[in-house]
């Protein structure tokens, strides 16, 4: 299964390297990654891989939003099928 996680906030060091780093200690494959600054701003995309995910979606979930409150950034999964739902009327 694939999700998108975003993170946007103010641009500090080390985010791509924070990120990456919940998504290796949950077993989590880093597919692709986009990231851009917009006025100050760090917004980054990142396309992920949970099949071997040695947590609950809940967990990764909290994983990251708990980081994202560290970081003082906002820091959010949405699953695949989530947007396939959206389209899929």
């Amino acid at each position: 299964m694939k999700a998108v996680i975003t993170v946007v906030g103010k641009d500090t060091v080390g985010v791509v390297a924070r990120v990456g780093g919940v998504c290796g200690n949950l077993n989590i494959n880093i597919e692709d990654i986009t990231q851009s600054i917009m006025q100050e701003m760090f917004c980054m995309i990142m396309l992920v891989d949970l099949s071997r995910c040695n947590v609950s979606h809940e967990q990764v979930r909290e994983a990251l939003a708990d980081l994202g409150k560290e970081m003082g950034m906002q820091v959010t999964i949405t699953r695949q099928e989530v947007f396939e739902a959206m389209h899929h009327i």
